[in-house]
């Protein structure tokens, strides 16, 4: 038993510290070819933040454990919420604005409820995470895009986006003068007034991607099949596994940063970092892990533990709202909801 313990820290190890390599040198590299910090931010780092859940969601799907993957990606988004920005915001409490709420969460909100709306027949088929696939894909773009608007943007304007097919254009432009923040309009100047990047720091670089792919690779394998051997041996279904050791597990590195930034009286990065992996859960580790294989939702999930996750969503939009700030007292509430669950899940 004790062999298996050290065998999931170790697997769990890796995976953070991979993740967290991957998004360093993976953002070196980006800065090196002329990515700017906004499109750094917006795919590399809200991407590799949940890199984590997304290897592990695939490992799992290789594995043949797909309730396992639906327990993760449920499991994280309330451990997001109840543990995250519960510890944070009782440390110290946080600031919000009405960006968080009017547009990212209400994002979050509808992506809740569009995952809980697909999985009712209790699996998720290929061209349903399809769907997801795009929605985050747009999700993404319309950020991108509205960052660069002095405007505040807020849901219904996302809904347009969609809807009335408004990436479309923005796309055509993207295509005949490339995308901002690439800079390859200035190419030839780049090309004459730079030296190459092609030397050993760049070679060093990709190295050590390389290096992090290979540990997330190793941890994300190791730290499913111990969760697996957890599960068997103790009688103990796969989606309440997801639910809490790998949950918790894979959002361990979100944690340390959350609760540093708190203590740092940063908290607005603290709740736009937990929608964002939220939404990245739902539509980005969702998408991909369907499109590898077909996903079974186990009935508790259907009728419990998703609605449960649609609830703390809920809850997290309206401590926003309340006179704009998470307070130590909402924070205390969050921890003790969380607490809750994970008792009555077992």
């Amino acid at each position: 038993m004790m062999i298996h313990v050290v065998v999931f820290l170790l697997s769990l190890a890796a995976l953070a510290k991979g993740a967290d390599l991957f998004v360093e040198y993976s953002a070196r590299i980006a800065k090196k070819l002329g990515v700017s910090d906004l499109v750094i931010g917006l795919t590399i780092t809200s991407i590799g933040t949940s890199v984590p859940e997304l290897a592990s969601s695939i490992s799992a799907s290789m594995n043949d454990a797909p309730e396992l993957i639906v327990g993760n990606i449920v499991g994280s988004n309330i451990a997001n919420i109840g543990l995250i920005l519960g510890l944070s915001a009782f440390i110290r409490s946080i600031q919000t604005d009405a960006k968080m709420h009017d547009r990212d969460g209400l994002i979050m909100i509808a992506s809740t409820a569009l995952f809980f709306l697909l999985v009712l027949n209790n699996r998720l088929d290929a061209i349903e995470a399809w769907v997801l696939l795009v929605l985050y894909v747009l999700y993404v773009f319309f950020v991108v895009l509205s960052s660069m608007d002095q405007r505040a943007y807020q849901f219904r304007d996302f809904m347009k986006f969609v809807f009335d097919f408004e990436y479309v254009e923005p796309v055509k432009e993207g295509i005949k003068k490339n995308l901002p923040g690439f800079g390859s309009n200035r190419k030839s100047q780049k090309a004459e007034s730079q030296p190459s990047i092609w030397n050993l720091r760049f070679f060093i670089d990709f190295l050590a991607i390389v290096g992090s792919g290979c540990l997330i690779v190793f941890g994300a394998k190791y730290l499913i099949e111990e969760a697996l051997w957890t599960a068997k041996q103790l009688n103990i279904p796969e989606n309440i596994v997801g639910l809490t050791m790998i949950a918790v597990g894979t959002s361990l590195p979100e944690l340390m940063v959350s609760v540093a930034a708190a203590r740092k009286n940063k908290g607005g990065i603290v709740v736009g970092n937990i929608i964002g992996s939220n939404i990245a859960n739902l539509l980005f580790i969702g998408g991909v892990a369907g499109t590898i294989s077909p996903l079974r939702v186990a009935e508790e999930s259907v009728v419990y533990t998703i609605p449960i996750m649609l609830f703390f969503s809920l809850f997290l939009l309206y401590f926003v709202k309340s006179d704009w700030m998470v307070t130590r007292v909402q924070g205390f509430i969050l921890l003790v909801s969380y607490v809750g669950f994970i008792f009555s899940a077992f």
